[in-house]
């Protein structure tokens, strides 16, 4: 199996998964105000139709793709906010039709793209696995958001590790999107996954060491939980700062989470 096809099967399962959260939603519930600010149940799914349309289009027409893409910063949050609200006129039901359509169609662009080809993307091209990783994570960040406006807890599964080694991989830009310089050293990343193996990076005597649970460090990552309210361990100056600052997607980190809004069980 190609890589692209194992995260896309992870997608797919992780798309299912928050669709039957919302699939039975009264017209109430898609109203609920959700940890983003500003954004109900039905922005989060909103924005996931949207991204999904926008990761289609990328992987099956890209010249098209180039053609539309805007680089001015608020030339762009003004086309996302008019996509968002384009997802979001009809009812509840429309918008969740639209979701699963576009969410089809970014499975089937992604996964007939050509092995080694990279497809554009807002900030710089990446290969279909890497693209699709990104579809894993908003499903993760967005969905999340919608469990805790509906107050359910979300089953986490080793799918997230597509997700772990993207937050691994992506500890820079967290630097540089701050206009700090990034360590020079690689960290040593040790994290528990949902099944209860060990999943590693980086070298065995690295001194800048995180540890702790997989599923903490996807919430660090996509900025869904305070580090306070986690229990993620750093060893060192520089893993200590990381952990303050970690963003695995593109654009400005926003406000995150505050200390204590979701305290962990203990």
């Amino acid at each position: 199996m190609a890589v692209v096809d194992d995260v896309l099967t992870d997608v797919t399962a992780e798309g299912d998964d928050l669709d039957h959260l919302v699939a039975n939603l009264i017209e109430a519930q898609w109203v609920l105000p959700t940890p983003a600010p500003g954004w109900a149940v039905a922005h989060q799914i909103a924005h996931l139709a949207a991204t999904d349309g926008m990761v289609a289009l990328a992987a099956a027409d890209p010249a098209e793709f180039e053609r539309r893409l805007v680089h001015d910063d608020d030339a762009f949050e003004a086309v996302i906010a008019a996509s968002l609200a384009e997802q979001l006129s009809g009812s509840p039901q429309e918008l969740l039709t639209r979701w699963r359509t576009q969410r089809a169609a970014a499975h089937d662009a992604l996964a007939a793209v050509p092995l080694g080809q990279k497809v554009p993307w807002l900030f710089t091209p990446m290969s279909a696995a890497s693209l699709a990783t990104t579809r894993l994570m908003e499903l993760f960040a967005h969905g999340q958001d919608v469990a805790d406006a509906l107050g359910e807890k979300r089953e986490r599964t080793d799918r997230i590790r597509h997700l772990v080694r993207f937050g691994v991989r992506t500890r820079d830009f967290a630097f540089v999107a701050r206009g700090l310089t990034p360590p020079a050293g690689e960290f040593r990343v040790s994290l528990t996954a949902p099944s209860g193996g060990l999943w590693e990076f980086g070298p065995d005597d690295a001194t800048q060491v995180v540890s702790g649970p997989a599923v903490d460090f996807c919430l660090l990552v996509t900025r869904r939980r305070h580090r306070d309210d986690l229990a993620l361990k750093a060893t060192g100056p520089d893993a200590d700062r990381w952990l303050d600052i970690a963003q695995a997607y593109g654009g400005p980190p926003g406000p995150g989470r505050e200390p204590g809004q979701f305290p962990r069980a203990r």
